[in-house]
C-alpha cells in the first residue's frame, strides 16, 4: 500500500530537501518504518524511546489526528496522506534549539553504517574515499582511494564518483569527520554509503596495507593548474604524467613536436633516440633545434631544449642508432613508443620489438601535405604496423621527405597528435587511435578516419597468443631502403 508522507521544513534535510515522499505500508507504524528505510534518522525524531510519538509532533492521516484514530497502527489506504506536523515555535531560533557537536555525532553514528578495518580488508567497495587534507595524505593512504578533502565534497564528488548506486566507503583519520561526509553523500543521493570506523588510524593500527602516494609540490601545482581543472586529468592524472616514460624514436620532424608538448604536460621522463646531427635543413620542421646548434647532437639540442622548456622532468638522451640488438635494452625501459622515425626498416623493428614487449606504439608518419597517426597495440586487441603493412613499398612509391620534401608545419600537426594520443593511454582517458587510422589532407584541411583491423595471419601478433615470436630480422634486407631524413 502506498501513502504520501508529507515532510515538515525542519526534516527536509534528511530526505534531500524533499518536501513529500513515497512510502509502503498498510499502517502509520509501516509507513515510519519504510520511511526509516528510505531516509534514516526519521524515527529518532519523530518517536521516543517506548516507539511512541513524540509529544511536540503530531502525525496526521489526511486531516485526522491519528492520536484519535489507532495511533500508530491507524490503517492507510491507497492515495492517503500522512502528515508530520511538529511544533513551531516561530521567529528565529533560541540558544535552546542549537545542536551540540556530541548529539549531532551521535545522531550520526545510529543512522550512518560504519565498516570495520577488518571488513573493509576482506570486502573491497567500488569506491574508496579519503577526505582528509592534503598534508594528512601526505602521511599515507588506503591503497586505491580517492582524495576529495571534506571540503570539497560537495563540489567534486559527482565528477569523481559518477554512479549514486555504487558502493562507497568514506574515511578519515579518525572516523568523525568521515561519518559528516558520509550524511552528506546519502543526501545527495548516494544510496549505499557508509564510514570506516577509526579511520585510517584503525586501518593502519590493523596492519593492513599504508600507500605513500606521490603528491604534487606547490609548484608542480601551479605550473599544471590547468590540468588540474580538467576532471579526466586532475591531481591523481598529473601524477601519472609525472611518472611515465615514453621514448621518442627520432628528434625529427615528428619527434620535435611530439616531445615538446609531452614535455610541457609534465611527462616524467623523456627518453630520445637519434644518432644524427642538426642540418641547416632541419630547422625548417625541427622546432627543438635552433640555429646556433647546426652540427650538433641532434638529442643533446633536444635535451636542452625541453629542459629548459621544462626543469622539473627528466631528459635521457640515446645517441645511437637503433637496431635489433640494441632494440629490447632501449625500450626496455618505457612504458610506451612514439615512433617518429623516417624509414620503414626503423618502423618494423620498433614495431616487432613493442610487440614483443607488449607495449603501446603511438605511430605518425608525414609526406608533403599528407599525414597519417594511429596507436599500434595489439596487446590490447589492436593491429600492428605489419597487420597495416605486411610488407614495405617499394622506393619509387614512398620517396623520403629528403627526396620528395615535407610542408614544415606539417609535422607540427601530426607530432602534437601523437603527443595527444600519449597522454590518453598514459591516463587511460577517451578512445586512443588503436584500430583506427587518422589522415589529414593539410591542402584540402580535412580529417579522415579509417578503420583498422587486425590480419589474422600476422605471426607477430600471433605470438600474443601463444605461439612462437618470430624474431627480429635483417631489416635493411627486408625493406631494401633505409629512407632519408625526416
Amino acid at each position: 500500500m502506498s501513502a504520501l508522507v508529507r515532510i515538515p521544513t525542519p526534516l527536509r534535510p534528511l530526505c534531500g530537501g524533499q518536501d513529500e515522499v513515497t512510502v509502503d505500508g498498510a499502517t502509520v507504524r509501516e509507513a515510519l518504518d519504510d520511511l526509516e528505510r528510505r531516509h534514516a534518522g526519521f524515527k529518532a525524531r519523530l518517536l521516543d524511546g517506548q516507539g511512541g510519538v513524540r509529544r511536540f509532533v503530531n502525525l496526521f492521516v489526511n486531516q485526522d489526528d491519528v492520536r484519535h484514530l489507532q495511533g500508530l497502527d491507524t490503517p492507510l489506504k491507497a492515495g492517503d496522506a500522512l502528515s508530520i506536523v511538529p511544533a513551531v515555535a516561530g521567529g528565529a531560533p533560541g540558544a535552546d534549539a542549537a545542536v551540540t557537536f556530541s548529539q549531532l555525532h551521535q545522531e550520526l553514528k545510529a543512522r550512518v553504517p560504519e565498516t570495520t578495518a577488518r571488513d573493509l580488508a576482506r570486502a573491497r567497495p567500488q569506491v574508496l574515499l579519503d577526505v582528509r587534507e592534503l598534508e594528512e595524505v601526505k602521511g599515507g593512504k588506503i591503497p586505491g582511494a580517492v582524495h576529495i578533502p571534506r571540503g570539497f565534497l560537495e563540489l567534486r564528488v559527482e565528477d569523481e564518483v559518477p554512479d549514486r548506486d555504487a558502493e562507497v566507503v568514506v574515511y578519515c583519520a579518525g572516523g568523525t569527520r568521515s561519518l559528516f561526509a558520509a550524511d552528506t553523500l546519502r543526501r545527495m543521493g548516494y544510496q549505499r554509503v557508509a564510514s570506516l570506523q577509526g579511520g585510517f588510524r584503525a586501518w593502519a593500527e590493523a596492519g593492513q596495507p599504508v600507500e605513500r602516494p606521490r603528491l604534487l609540490t606547490d609548484a608542480e601545482r601551479r605550473r599544471y593548474s590547468r590540468h588540474l581543472m580538467i576532471p579526466e586529468v586532475g591531481e591523481a592524472g598529473q601524477v601519472k604524467l609525472l611518472q611515465a616514460k615514453v621514448l621518442l624514436i627520432g628528434a625529427g620532424g615528428l619527434g620535435c613536436p611530439a616531445a615538446l608538448y609531452l614535455a610541457a604536460a609534465g611527462v616524467g621522463t623523456l627518453g630520445v633516440v637519434d644518432f644524427d646531427v642538426v642540418d641547416e635543413s632541419n630547422l625548417q620542421r625541427q622546432v627543438l633545434h635552433p640555429t646556433d646548434r647546426v652540427g650538433t647532437s641532434k638529442v643533446e639540442s633536444a635535451r636542452r631544449t625541453l629542459l629548459a622548456q621544462n626543469p622539473g622532468i627528466t631528459v635521457v638522451p640515446h645517441e645511437e642508432r637503433i637496431t635489433s640488438e640494441n632494440v629490447e635494452r632501449l625500450l626496455g625501459a618505457y612504458d610506451l613508443v612514439i615512433d617518429g622515425s623516417d624509414n620503414f626498416a626503423t618502423r618494423y623493428l620498433i614495431n616487432d620489438a613493442c610487440v614483443l614487449q607488449r607495449k603501446a606504439c603511438v605511430h605518425g608518419s608525414i609526406y608533403r601535405f599528407e599525414g597519417q597517426v594511429t596507436v599500434f597495440d595489439p596487446a590490447r586487441g589492436g593491429p600492428c604496423y605489419r597487420c597495416l603493412y605486411p610488407e614495405p613499398p617499394p622506393p619509387e612509391l614512398a620517396p623520403s621527405c629528403a627526396d620528395a620534401g615535407v610542408l614544415g608545419v606539417l609535422p607540427g600537426v601530426v607530432g602534437v597528435l601523437e603527443a595527444v594520443e600519449a597522454i590518453k593511454l598514459i591516463l587511460g582517458e577517451g578512445e586512443p587511435l588503436t584500430g583506427r587510422l587518422l589522415t589529414y589532407d593539410a591542402l584540402g584541411a580535412r580529417f579522415r578516419e579509417l578503420k583498422l583491423r587486425r590480419d589474422p595471419g600476422c605471426a607477430y601478433c600471433a605470438s600474443l597468443d601463444g605461439a612462437p615470436f618470430p624474431g627480429f630480422v635483417d631489416y635493411e634486407v627486408f625493406c631494401a631502403s633505409a629512407g632519408g631524413d625526416t
